[in-house]
This record gives C-alpha cells, structure tokens and sequence, in this order.
C-alpha cells in the first residue's frame, strides 16, 4: 500500500515534483518583434518582385498587393528602416529613397508612429501591426548593419519661394488640361534638366535646377537637384534617386506643341511684304495597311515642300515617298526667310539611326527605298525643333531604342 506523503505547508505542495504546479513553461506568442515583423513584410515584398518583376503597385483592387505598396512605401519613408533592412535588400529595392527620407527626432517617430485607424485606408497604410508600437524597431540586432546611405540625404521641406513656382506648376496642370502638353512614360535619367516637369506618386513636381554633374564612385553621372512640388514643397533630392523613383511611380510631362509651335515661328523674325516664304516642314502619319507598317505606332515622315502639304499629299497613295498609301496630316511650320532644305536634313540627320528601311514598288513594279520616315514619338520631334530653333539640338542625340532624346 502507497503512502501519501504528508505536507505542513503549501510550499511543500507547490515545490513538489509530483504535481509539478508550479514548472514554468516558455511563453509562446502568435505575434513577432516589431523587428521581426518588419523582415518579413520585407521579404514578402522581395517575393512579389521575383515572381512579378515590379515592386507593389496602388492597385485598389488588389488589396494584397495594395498593402504590399503602402508597406514599401512606409519603410522607403523612413531612413531607420533602409538602413537595417540594406542586408536584405537583394533586388536593391530601397537602394536610392532620398527623396522620401525627413529627418525627425526618434521620440517623434515614436509618438506618431501609434496609429488610430479610422477607415480601411488605414489599416492597409500599416506596414507593421495596427495594435502594436515600433519602440522595438530601434534595437534592430539580428543582422549586421550596413550603411550604403550618402553622406547628405534629400529631404523634403516647405519651399519659402513657392509664389515665384505655383503660377508655372498651375499652367503646367491648364496646358494639360487643354491637350498642349501629354504624360508619357518616363523611359531615361537623362530626360531630367532644368524646366521639365514631371509626376512623382500623384504629385506634379518642377526642376528647377541642376547642380553641376559630377560622377560618383560607381562612375555614373548624377547631381544635386532642386525640385518644387505643387503641394508647396522643394526637395533637394539627386538625380539618379528620382530617376529610380520616376522608373517605379512616376511620368513625365512633354513640352507645351503649342508653344514650340509659336517660338519656331518667332525665330524666324516678324514677317513683312519683304520677307519670302521659303517652304513648309511638315509630319505626316502613314495609313498603310502592310503589316509591317501597320504595326509601327512612331512612324511618321518629316518632310519638306515648296507647295501647300494638302495639295502635295493628294496622290499620296500612288507615290513611293509615302509609301504607297494615304497620310494623315499631322503638324506643319511655315518657314520664311530660311534654307528649309538644311532644316529638313538636320533633322533627318538627328533621326538617322531610326530610319525606316523598307522597300516600296510602285504601279510599274520600280523599287523605291524611302528616306523620309523615322520611327520616333511626335512628342519628340516636337523637342527637336525646339532644340533646333534653340540651338541646343548639337548637345543631344536620338536614343531610338529608347524612343528618346539624351545628352551626348
């Protein structure tokens, strides 16, 4: 018969082994550090690039990765958590983010960073855990830390001269508006310069100056920029760091068609009963049906003629020069006073390594080989005119893989 052991005090029971009452257990918890829970959005981030080929995009539609973008949207915010997620960042990702970094004390960070959630919008803007804080974020110690951040960094602050910029940024929105200006693709840094506009994450922004460019220690060319947005801020971002942002969420603004239009007329002198109309330049679209020409969308011709365009296109679809089909006019300048022939070659000249190269028989089976029609956006061939009534034409060149116009 067992005996039961006799006890004269609770701690006897409690420390007993047999009953093990009072063994601790390691706490378990279904919810990481803040520090963890940051890698592993990140890494969830990296998965949606290596599988997709693009960061997370504002797709509202898609909430997964609509919440992936605000997540690498947040972490791109804030310069604490580039520099301790750079390990991590394997498809460089976080690489260039100047232009979003704002420099701010860490209580600050702490005090804003409990959020109160009022909509759905909210909750998808939370890259971490809506109920928790990010206190843990600044003891960061499972990786090493590997700082790849200039030694000055962009920031973004109210512009103090704002008036002399909002009347210029306001016509930018009415010319676009009114169908003078277009927003195309941003395709190459080099499109950046002095007086271009463009649009950031929704935000219309101007550069209004470019430091002297300089090469940095991969031998890549970038400078110091001053870019002035239209909600009344300036950052002082570099060049490859918007570039890399305009790449991701961003699109550039054409010049005014309208304005270039005047100007070309304007360089040309007030006109008088004096002066001699030396010609017309003129762009003209294909309607050709041929599959391999249907299917260029850039094809235009840039021609020259003595006579008026409506009445020198007329037999167009029996001539070789128009490839044997019907045109659309696009655009045409008057000259006066001017070797319009020179005009029309140098612009051919600008456009060369895009010519098309096709031949086209004629209703007697004669081969042709057209010369006049380039593979180019119109937008472009607007900036070379006013590059070449400018004079600037000689300190550029066509990119035709890129469909744009760069630095020599």
């Amino acid at each position: 018969m067992q005996h039961r052991k006799k006890y004269t005090s609770l701690d006897e029971i409690f420390n007993d082994e047999e009953f093990h009452l009072i063994e601790e257990k390691k706490k378990t918890s279904s919810y990481g550090t803040p520090d963890n829970r940051l890698l592993a959005s990140f890494h969830q981030i990296n998965d949606f690039f290596a599988k997709n080929g693009r960061t997370p995009e504002a797709n509202i539609s898609n909430v997964s990765e609509y919440q992936l973008y605000s997540r690498l949207r947040s972490i791109r915010e804030d310069p604490v958590k580039v520099e301790m997620l750079q390990p991590e960042d394997v498809y460089n990702l976080l690489q260039e983010v100047e232009n979003f970094s704002v420099h701010e004390p860490r209580e600050e960070y702490k005090r804003r960073s409990k959020k109160e959630i009022k909509s759905i919008g909210d909750i998808l803007d939370d890259d971490l855990d809506i109920f928790g804080d990010d206190e843990g974020l600044f003891e960061f110690k499972h990786t090493p830390k590997v700082t790849t951040m200039p030694d000055y960094v962009g920031s973004r602050k109210p512009c103090a001269d704002f008036e002399d910029f909002d009347p210029l940024l306001k016509s930018c929105q009415s010319e676009l508006k009114e169908g003078k200006r277009r927003i195309k693709d941003f395709k190459n840094e080099q499109q950046i310069d002095v007086g271009y506009f463009f649009v950031l994450n929704g935000l219309l922004l101007y550069v209004a100056e470019v430091e002297e460019r300089k090469q940095d220690k991969s031998g890549k060319t970038n400078a110091r920029l001053r870019c002035i947005f239209e909600n009344g801020t300036e950052s002082d971002m570099l060049l490859r760091s918007l570039a890399a942002e305009l790449y991701k969420n961003g699109r550039r603004i054409t010049e005014n068609h309208v304005k270039i239009n005047s100007e070309f007329h304007r360089s040309l002198g007030a006109i008088t009963e004096d002066d001699k109309e030396s010609g017309f330049i003129y762009v003209l679209k294909s309607k050709s049906k041929r599959e391999e020409l249907a299917s260029l969308d850039n094809l235009y011709k840039i021609g020259y003629s003595r006579t008026e365009v409506a009445e020198r296109i007329k037999h167009a679809a029996k001539e070789p020069t128009y490839l044997m089909a019907e045109v659309d006019y696009v655009a045409g300048w008057k000259c006066y006073n001017m070797n319009t022939q020179k005009f029309e070659q140098l612009i051919h000249n600008f456009f060369g390594s895009s010519c098309l190269n096709i031949d086209v028989f004629d209703e007697k089976g004669k081969r042709y080989t057209p010369r006049e029609w380039f593979i180019a956006p119109y937008e472009v061939i607007e900036e070379v005119i006013g590059l070449i009534i400018s004079g600037e034409v000689v300190k550029y060149r066509y990119d035709g893989e890129n469909e744009t116009i760069v630095k020599r």
